[in-house]
């Protein structure tokens, strides 16, 4: 008898094992911080061209299209770039990195001024309501005024962060950057980031409200910076502060991907006021240079935690 509620057991743990996805589970794929080079640049069109054989939903590029220093922030290095994530045969979505204009005032990139650059940033990639890559989806832009100062827009919607759902399952990016996120430098590129801070906890707040709709099954949030790294006058602490708490407020699977480090890395580093963990939050860094890889994200709503990771990393030289 023993033996046989033994082997009851090991069956249903391998049903388990072996349980079919839901109908409505997908994946999508995570790049960032890539490429900072020629040669990289020729792995990651290579890379791209053989993920049209993935059946993914789209791809999200986590900011830092071009490398942060003797990389001048060119016009025509933006056109390359738009053009590279336009030749995904998935659609693509991108969010700003600090490489791609806030670390243009670098000598090594030609001093330029990343006001400048952010405003050319925006015309080049986020003119309109639409993904890049050859499939394009439609995604809600932050339009209008995130905060006002009696009649006037103090601060006004940011172009690029996004949001979208998938299967019930929402995504929103927010433009949170390394290099201390654009702050401390000068009077003005403070002002720059406390309205885009502002902007930005507005859009995220918007997005845990519209997860929490009993039909949405968790929220995907996707930022360049790595807000645990070079947390400079506690610069990233709102959003630390404000992914955990939206997380504790939904109960559902929330994933926080960025990029910034360039190291793979699953974890659940999200505490809560009192310092304790907030164990439905989890933390995705996918690749970057000189590692020319991706990481899929597996959906699947019978999963318990919703997400489940395959990292892509770059194959051995003559592999």
């Amino acid at each position: 008898m023993r033996f046989l509620a033994g082997l009851l057991v090991l069956v249903a743990a391998a049903g388990c094992a072996t349980k079919p996805p839901h109908p409505e589970a997908f994946s999508f794929g995570v790049v960032g911080d890539t490429p900072y080079s020629d040669r990289e640049a020729a792995e990651f069109d290579a890379m791209l061209a053989a993920m049209r054989a993935e059946p993914l939903a789209f791809v999200v590029h986590v900011g830092d299209f071009k490398a942060g220093g003797n990389a001048p922030c060119t016009d025509e290095v933006y056109a390359r770039a738009r053009a590279r994530l336009d030749a995904s045969p998935h659609p693509m979505i991108l969010t700003p990195g600090d490489n791609d204009w806030t670390d243009c005032r670098r000598e090594s990139n030609g001093r330029g001024d990343p006001l400048e650059r952010l405003a050319r940033l925006r015309e080049v990639f986020f003119r309109d309501a639409w993904s890049l890559g050859r499939a394009r989806i439609p995604l809600s832009r932050q339009e209008g005024c995130a905060e006002r100062e009696g009649v006037a827009c103090r601060c006004p919607g940011l172009p690029e962060n996004a949001l979208w759902t998938k299967n019930g399952v929402v995504f929103a990016t927010v433009h949170v950057v390394g290099s201390n996120d654009n702050r401390g430098f000068d009077g003005a590129n403070d002002a720059e980031q406390a309205c885009r801070a502002t902007a930005n906890r507005a859009w995220l707040e918007r997005a845990v409200r519209f997860a929490e709709a009993p039909d949405r099954r968790g929220l995907v949030i996707l930022a360049q910076a790595n807000p645990w790294v070079a947390n400079r006058g506690g610069t990233y602490d709102w959003l630390l502060a404000q992914v955990a708490a939206g997380a504790a407020r939904l109960a559902k699977p929330v994933l926080f991907a960025h990029g910034d480090t360039h190291t793979y890395l699953v974890d659940r580093p999200f505490r809560d006021g009192r310092g304790k963990a907030v164990e439905n939050a989890r933390r995705l860094e996918t690749f970057g240079s000189p590692q020319v890889g991706w990481v899929r994200v597996m959906v699947d709503p019978n999963d318990a935690g919703l997400f489940r990771f395959e990292p892509r990393p770059p194959a051995a030289p003559g592999g």
